[in-house]
């Protein structure tokens, strides 16, 4: 499957954005998809992930209550909506997805990655 993440811009500290991960050539709703980030001189993160049927979710610590993942396999896409941004949420940010369904915080279990988007919050 193919991925293309998009939404990404530089917006103030407190502001929102929503980030999308669209896909194609494979059937989507059969995979599970994470949202991970890497910052400048840092190593990825993992940010969040959903399941394939989106019953459940996953988040790391510092997004959660401020990120939600959704998906919408009519569309093919999953989103990453970021509220309350911080300037520690400054990176450049990937979506993944995993071709068995799974939904872990491990990068190494994806199977296909997006080319990322940058999102940039000044404070």
């Amino acid at each position: 499957v193919q991925l293309q993440a998009s939404g990404g811009g530089l917006v103030q500290a407190g502001s929102s954005l929503r980030l999308s991960c669209a896909a194609s050539g494979r059937t989507f709703n059969n995979y599970g998809v994470g949202w991970f980030r890497q910052a400048p001189g840092k190593e990825r993160e993992f940010v969040a992930a959903i399941s394939r049927n989106a019953g459940s979710t996953y988040y790391t610590d510092s997004v959660k209550g401020r990120f939600t993942i959704s998906r919408d396999n009519a569309k093919d896409t999953v989103y990453l909506q970021m509220n309350s941004l911080k300037p520690e949420d400054t990176a450049v940010y990937y979506c993944a997805a995993d071709y068995s369904g799974g939904y872990s915080a491990i990068g190494l279990g994806y199977d296909s990655w997006g080319q990322g988007t940058l999102v940039t919050v000044s404070s």
